[in-house]
């Protein structure tokens, strides 16, 4: 990477107000900013854990991510990420000078952002929690008195590594370490904000907690870093939504995400994504279930002009459960490249996935797994379902499995359907009455049910919302 001179940290502008439909719209950049330079070296890396008063083993931690980052070429085996220019993105930007747990504490810019969004109403109405991030870190956190009396930790990774830097340094990183892959050792690099989720024993969270991620700033990386310890016999659901302004020129969002499932344990991961089509989308997502644990992946991939993005569950312990539930919708100059890994090293563990993708106006989706089955797993099961609709002849769809079993008494079962919806079916329903974008959403939200089904209310009315508006004009 190239290096070049620190210059102190910036003081922004404000600009004319901006909106947009579907939550692409712009907020003025806010006074009192502290930012990075553009770009990539040793002296950034340092700057942000300096300015977060880190301490010495977590500052070691980034410049040794840093250094296996220079070392890991680009993947060359899935989507084309040439476009993608590191020294053309600002790594950490704060937009707030403090936290706040009162949305009206926040600038008028932010407040009026999760506003539009509807998350106070969320809050007030179905969650138990709520974390907002905006930029690079948290702005927002709220978390019902209860869930704190019964020992309930939801935070931001900021403060996690301040107040429970024990629990904090026994499993950051021991799920996806650096060396995982380049964009997990640029995450561990310059990490920010994201979510900290602690369930003890016993303790069942019956509403969910939600984290919302919002890019607000183009040319801009988020890198949060969310870390999930559900402890034996509780259960947790936590869901992210994630939305950014439309821009000319392209922004990253690159997160790590570990889940730890204690024995008996259950957590369900759902995601809502909704990025423009500047943002570069590339996650890396794991969890570890030990004995009768379950973990299961919601992920809805609408937004993105590209993501890569495979949530993993390694079934550690004998009688764990995984589950991944995927939805990907790519339109045109969209590429979803989504899927999931299910590993098997236990005895009598089981894992479904289903996937459902949607490929309209010259789009490309695929869907790339891995079933892996370790010998001596007995009676290890896994089921993978991928499902796609294509709406014209330009789109694309494809599915890249990958099944490892070296256990003779497992059993591993894959199956690929594609559909091309022509102008027969729209046509049909339309003569009972319907408009064509009515009648190309039925089908889509019928195709989609058996993930969207087990989506909360609240978030499947959105979800439909913004599939309804991805369908519009998908067929001229």
């Amino acid at each position: 990477m190239k290096k070049k001179k620190r210059k102190e940290p910036n003081t922004l502008n404000n600009t004319d107000l901006d909106f947009d439909s579907n939550h692409s719209f712009s907020m003025p950049e806010l006074s009192n900013t502290v930012k990075t330079d553009r770009g990539l070296d040793l002296e950034t890396v340092q700057a942000i854990s300096n300015y977060k008063k880190e301490p010495k083993w977590m500052t070691d931690f980034r410049l040794n991510s840093y250094n296996i980052f220079t070392k890991y070429k680009m993947p060359t085996w899935g989507v084309d990420l040439s476009a993608l220019d590191f020294d053309d993105i600002t790594y950490f930007l704060k937009a707030t000078k403090k936290q706040a747990n009162s949305w009206d504490d926040l600038p008028i810019e932010i407040k009026e952002t999760y506003e539009r969004i509807g998350v106070p109403e969320h809050e007030r109405n179905w969650l138990a929690g709520v974390s907002a991030q905006y930029e690079s870190e948290v702005v927002y956190e709220s978390v019902q008195k209860e869930l704190t009396k019964q020992g309930v930790i939801f935070c931001d990774m900021d403060t996690a590594l301040k107040k429970y830097p024990e629990i904090v340094k026994k499993y950051f990183s021991k799920l996806i370490p650096p060396s995982d892959n380049k964009f997990a050792a640029l995450n561990s690099a310059v990490w920010s904000g994201g979510s900290f989720v602690y369930i003890p024993e016993g303790v069942h969270v019956k509403m969910p907690l939600q984290a919302y991620f919002r890019i607000n700033t183009e040319r801009f990386g988020q890198f949060e870093r969310t870390l999930i310890i559900a402890e034996k016999n509780s259960s947790v659901h936590y869901m992210e939504g994630c939305t950014a302004p439309i821009y000319s020129t392209n922004s990253l969002h690159s997160a790590v995400v570990e889940i730890f499932a204690l024995e008996g344990a259950t957590v369900r991961y759902t995601t809502v994504q909704n990025w423009s089509t500047n943002i570069i989308n590339l996650v890396t997502k794991r969890a570890r279930a030990e004995k009768n644990a379950t973990v299961e992946w919601v992920d809805c991939n609408i937004g993105s002009g590209i993501t890569m993005k495979y949530p993993a569950v390694i079934l550690a312990g004998e009688g764990a459960n995984g589950k991944v539930l995927s939805i990907a919708i790519a339109s045109k100059n969209q590429n979803q490249d989504t899927g999931a890994k299910m590993i098997h090293l236990a005895s009598n563990t089981s894992s479904s996935v289903i996937s459902k993708s949607i490929s309209k106006d010259g789009g490309i989706s695929s869907y790339r797994g891995l079933t892996f089955i370790k010998k001596g797993a007995k009676n290890a099961h896994n089921f993978v379902q991928c499902d796609a609709l294509l709406f014209d002849d330009e789109s694309e769809s494809n599915t890249f499995p990958t099944i490892k079993n070296f256990e003779k008494t497992s059993k591993t079962e894959h199956e690929a359907t594609v559909e091309n919806v022509g102008n027969e079916k729209l046509f049909a329903l339309m003569r009972l009455g319907l408009k064509e974008s009515e009648a190309r959403g039925m089908l889509v939200n019928g195709f989609l049910e058996e993930v969207t089904k087990e989506i909360p209310f609240e978030y499947s009315v959105e979800l439909y919302k913004l599939v309804n508006m991805e369908m519009e004009g998908s067929i001229g």
